[in-house]
């Protein structure tokens, strides 16, 4: 296969299997399937189109315990990153996953065949000594989470052919495969290029970085956003993508490109840089922007940082003569408001006034309606922030109501609902515990597992609708702090999340209980009743608490739109 002079060898298996697709979809329909996951598509899509070179397909057992131990795979390339295709173990004995099977691998959005893998090994990763020598091995890193939350308990490695590539519906003329990325660079004449590494919208400083970064170098831009998987909480890639081309004409004339990377990220730090070099020098780029802290998840709930702010120009800094592409490392930009221009923080005189606006505070000013002045952002691109970060009245929430049956959960649920819809501004939605066990959850019975199932299911249609800019009441009794905490997790991707613990005393609970549910259970007509035979957890950190044996309704609802006020959710414009 032939390759321009942009990065090493390329292994574009789609180019490479293309002669055989007709032979290979035939017998891929003939195959047992494994469908793959949302972040499993991602690593494939790059397998397949050569972004991950030199893989050929998910990692063996030797291959990964190589990039565990030391960023190398078996054969002694260098790799820093896992990418490991996880199943259950159901799964390998439904499908008769075992060395030398060959296992279509299925897209779960269209159920298309995009390859097949022809099984070498199966194995048990040492899941501990991944989550400690690939990120670190603090719980709470988000990879560390997905590990051990999310990821299966086997990992099957082998070579994969190709069927097809995978089908994308939005920004189709962005996608390059790096393929395709090389040879349009070379269509434009481009022998040197700055490749640009954002999970995030694109200020002045950033277009300053990169301009400053190009010329430099006498090279040109390449703009190579992620828009796989990234940080929970991260701003959606469309939006991000409209401040990206919003952006580029504010570049000097045929100075930079967009191209989209469908990768996922794993926030892993200094391994991810090495990663995002790797992955860069085979889309065609011969430098590299290494950013302060770059492709790191932040701060623990400690407010400990997960890496140190230079280990990721540190660690690819050590593997630079082996990677092929220059480095280059990250200057945090700073406004000088006297001459209106950037500079980067360590050029900057001592005693010179200086300007600068942090993400925090970027995102408080979208979320208030605040001004965003012209020196940090483009009008353009904070026009675009805005069409998608609503002013805080305007945006969705949910108040997620807990407590046993007959606390008084569903009156006050009730009643905040009818305050919200005669103030107005927002759609309201009301989510019962017993409607929705009704209308959605009526197959499910009260073990842990329902009842986590149900919780999940009330916690997608309030996320769903928080999403829309509704404000959503959902009141289930919601026993184990888990999936309370899950359900947190889900809306908080879309909008805000308010737990308020309706604390009601069980006896009280159960003395004024009229319906007499309360009897039925201690009889034993009724099992797995909360508080009577199964626990209730009371909430670890509730926004509010309340309890409606020494207050009344009219004053929890109106405790509740106190806290709705003070987050600026319910001002009139």
């Amino acid at each position: 296969m032939a390759n321009p002079p942009h990065g090493g060898v390329l292994k574009d298996l789609i180019a490479r299997d293309a002669p055989r697709r007709k032979e290979l979809f035939d017998e891929a329909e003939t195959l047992p399937a494994i469908v793959l996951t949302e972040r499993q598509l991602c690593d494939l899509e790059l397998i397949l189109n050569g972004g991950f070179s030199p893989l050929e397909g998910f990692m063996t057992q030797k291959d990964y315990n190589g990039v565990v131990s030391n960023n190398r795979l078996a054969d002694g390339n260098l790799f820093s990153m896992p990418i490991t295709l996880d199943i259950t173990k159901e799964s390998i004995e439904e499908n008769g996953v075992k060395p030398g099977a060959r296992i279509a691998l299925r897209d779960f959005r269209d159920d298309r065949n995009l390859a097949i893998i022809t099984v070498e090994d199966v194995y048990q990763p040492d899941k501990q000594k991944e989550a400690k020598e690939v990120f670190g091995g603090d719980p709470e890193h988000p990879a560390v989470k997905y590990l051990f939350n999310q990821a299966h308990d086997y990992y099957v490695g082998g070579k994969i052919e190709a069927i097809d590539r995978l089908m994308h519906y939005d920004y189709v003329a962005l996608r390059y495969s790096p393929a395709e990325l090389r040879l349009h660079f070379d269509k434009l004449g481009w022998s040197r290029v700055v490749a640009f590494q954002t999970r995030n919208p694109m200020h002045r400083a950033h277009r300053e970085l990169t301009v400053r970064a190009a010329r430099a170098r006498q090279a040109n831009v390449l703009i190579h956003p992620v828009v796989g998987l990234t940080k929970p909480g991260d701003i959606d890639h469309f939006t991000r993508v409209r401040v990206y081309q919003a952006l580029l004409p504010r570049y000097p004339n045929g100075m930079a490109v967009i191209s989209l990377l469908p990768l996922a990220m794993r926030m892993g730090g200094p391994r991810e840089a090495i990663w995002h070099a790797i992955i860069r020098k085979n889309h065609g780029a011969t430098h590299f922007i290494v950013g302060r802290d770059h492709a790191g998840p932040g701060k623990n709930s400690s407010g400990v940082d997960f890496y140190g702010p230079y280990d990721a120009q540190h660690a690819v800094e050590k593997y630079k003569d082996e990677l092929g592409i220059e480095v280059v490392p990250f200057q945090q930009m700073t406004y000088l408001p006297d001459s209106d221009e950037y500079r980067p923080k360590d050029e900057v005189p001592a005693g010179t006034r200086t300007l600068d606006i942090s993400g925090t505070e970027l995102r408080k000013r979208l979320r208030t309606g605040a001004e965003i002045p012209e020196w940090f952002s483009y009008p353009e691109v904070v026009r675009v922030l805005r069409e998608s970060n609503p002013p805080r009245n305007k945006q969705g929430f949910t108040v997620f109501l807990t407590g046993y049956q007959n606390s008084g959960k569903d009156a006050i649920a009730r009643a905040l609902n009818v305050t919200l819809n005669q103030q107005g501004g927002r759609s309201v939605s009301l989510l019962l515990g017993e409607t929705v066990r009704h209308e959605l959850s009526s197959e499910l019975g009260f073990s842990r597992a329902d009842r986590d199932k149900n919780i999940a299911r009330i916690a997608f249609v309030a996320a769903e609708l928080t999403k829309a800019g509704a404000a959503v009441i959902a009141a289930p009794i919601a026993p184990f702090e888990k999936s309370r905490q899950a359900a947190r997790e889900m809306v908080e991707k879309h909008g805000s999340f308010y737990l308020v613990h309706v604390a009601t005393p069980l006896e009280y609970c159960e003395r004024t209980d009229k319906r007499g549910i309360y009897e039925k259970a201690r009889r034993g007509e009724i099992k797995g009743f909360t508080g009577v035979d199964d626990p209730y957890e009371t909430p670890v950190k509730p926004h509010l608490t309340v309890d409606v044996e020494t207050t009344n309704v009219r004053t929890a609802v109106h405790q509740i739109v106190l806290l709705l006020e003070a987050e600026g959710l319910l001002d009139q414009l």
